[in-house]
């Protein structure tokens, strides 16, 4: 394991100049400036950062936050960073090459993630490895994490795999494509995840198919779980889907999305999702709310808020929250972005990656909503697991 030597270079920044007087003038012409309700710029706030870390690296990997407060995240220089609450760089883990899969935290602190050196590692809380398991491809699925310890997680290989806490594999599933979704658990054990072969799986936990649904297109999203036993995806076919617990269609909406950005659940059951340069608000029984256009692409997932807020960030690097009746509550620039969703913390802290070697924490004072699928990963721990959803 080798260690950077990048280290905290900002503290309580203002924001720059160029944000506060202009951060209006470019909502407007990303089309935030004027929504439903009047002219948004009146009651937004330009939020500024707590502190950022210089990592000197892109990132595409969604924070998870451990028991310990302890943030963590990969990088496209081959490192899994560990970072204190205060910004203060623990350690770095070097793997062989970049990493774009999410972490998972377990209870016990151990992290899994996955590589595109084609392996699922499993460290220690201090960072010291306790396994690693090779497939046959890049993995850049996020390991979901089973009550009983086990870890599931897809590779470019084609197959789901499913290993014991000391790294066995247990059983895989080999599927008709690359599978880069993250599966989800829900509360009966069973593993929803979808495939590059346009079809959308339920497995049982012992790796036998329950069900498969097949759509027009490959399915590069992640899963969001309801109680009831209902999920939500998105295919490049440009449909937003909903199915009950027995793999029967719901509903399907057209969206014309072709992006990766995966659906989450508010507090009243709306589901939200990147929609190319747009997002959108969607009632739980398949109807368009509200839409919401900026000038780049939506590939990160948005984050559903305590307030009724969501927060969300496009490519060219704005992260902003919007309330539910579409007014802006606040924005921050990153200047630029990749496909990481935030990580909040349980005090409200948005953690997130910007430009191309910051990490920020903004201190937004809204805790995540506690609906059974708020964020990426369904929690701050990222374990992909409908039983550790917020309480």
């Amino acid at each position: 394991m080798k260690r950077s030597h990048s280290r905290l270079v900002w503290r309580r920044n203002p924001p720059c100049p160029w944000t506060v007087r202009w951060g209006c003038v470019l909502l407007a012409a990303m089309g935030l400036g004027t929504v439903a309700g009047g002219n948004a710029c009146a009651a937004e706030q330009v939020m500024t950062n707590d502190w950022v870390l210089r990592t000197g690296s892109r990132s595409d990997s969604s924070p998870a936050i451990g028991p310990d407060g302890a943030i963590y995240f990969g990088a496209w220089d081959h490192r899994l960073w560990a970072v204190n609450p205060n910004g203060k760089r623990q350690w770095t883990f070097r793997a062989g090459l970049e990493i774009r899969s999410s972490p998972a935290v377990a209870a016990d602190g151990t992290i899994y993630f996955g590589c595109r050196d084609r392996k699922l590692y499993a460290l220690r809380s201090d960072g010291r490895k306790k396994w690693e398991f090779k497939t046959g491809a890049w993995v850049d699925s996020s390991p979901a994490l089973a009550q009983d310890g086990v870890v599931y997680f897809g590779s470019w290989d084609g197959n789901l795999y499913a290993l014991n806490p000391a790294g066995v594999e247990q059983w895989h599933f080999a599927t008709g494509g690359p599978i880069v979704s993250s599966p989800a658990i829900g509360t009966n054990g069973t593993i929803y995840f979808g495939s590059h072969d346009a079809k959308f799986y339920a497995l049982s936990p012992n790796g036998k198919k329950r069900w498969e649904f097949a759509t027009g297109g490959p399915i590069i999203s992640s899963p969001a779980l309801e109680w009831n036993g209902g999920s939500y995806f998105t295919s490049v076919d440009g449909f937003l889907y909903a199915l009950d617990g027995a793999g029967t269609l719901r509903w399907k909406l057209h969206t014309g999305g072709i992006t990766e950005s995966s659906p989450v659940i508010g507090q009243d059951g709306t589901i939200y999702l990147g929609v190319n340069k747009q997002l959108w608000a969607v009632t739980s029984d398949g109807k368009r709310k509200w839409q919401v256009g900026v000038e780049d692409f939506i590939e990160a997932p948005p984050v559903a808020l305590a307030d009724a807020s969501t927060c969300f960030v496009s490519r060219n690097g704005m992260l902003t929250a919007v309330d539910s009746e579409v007014r802006r509550q606040w924005s921050f620039h990153l200047y630029q972005c990749g496909c990481a969703s935030t990580a909040v913390g349980e005090a409200g802290t948005i953690y997130v990656s910007g430009t191309w070697r910051d990490f920020y924490a903004l201190r937004a004072g809204t805790p995540l909503a506690k609906t059974s699928w708020p964020k990426f990963r369904g929690n701050s721990r990222n374990t992909g697991n409908l039983g550790d959803a917020p309480q």
